[in-house]
């Protein structure tokens, strides 16, 4: 990850939540009237922050936050993508989980297509399910 970016345990805000969403081309998979109280109801997030200030990223779990994990919205901005960012993010919020879960939890996701190899490099795999499944162990 370039050394210029740090990562804030918090989930992103409103704004620049769609700010990210829409820099990818995700502008229609959300209702954007409801996405504040979407937001506040996740149980944790990163948020990847620039030198400058700039949100560059973003990833947020949903889920029960105890036995139920599911990685939602891994974004980064497309000038930032490459630069281990989303690796970043992802190795984070599986750090978040495993410090959270009381005992082994099972965290989901569904992937894009380019997303797939991310998340394959960090333990996920197709399961008998659609989407992919990785089991993460708690840590102390």
């Amino acid at each position: 990850m370039p050394a210029d970016v740090m990562l804030e345990d918090r989930l992103p805000t409103p704004h620049e939540h769609r700010r990210l969403a829409e820099a990818v081309g995700w502008a229609h998979a959300f209702d954007w009237p409801s996405q504040p109280a979407s937001l506040a109801g996740s149980t944790l997030g990163v948020v990847a922050v620039a030198a400058d200030g700039e949100t560059v990223g973003m990833a947020r779990v949903v889920g029960d936050g105890v036995k139920y994990f599911m990685v939602q919205d891994v974004v980064v901005l497309p000038g930032r993508q490459g630069q281990g960012i989303g690796r970043a993010l992802l190795a984070r919020v599986l750090d978040l989980i495993a410090r959270r879960a009381p005992a082994p939890a099972f965290v989901t996701l569904f992937a894009t297509a380019e997303g797939s190899a991310l998340y394959r490099a960090a333990g996920f795999e197709v399961g008998d399910m659609t989407g992919m499944v990785r089991v993460v162990e708690p840590r102390p």
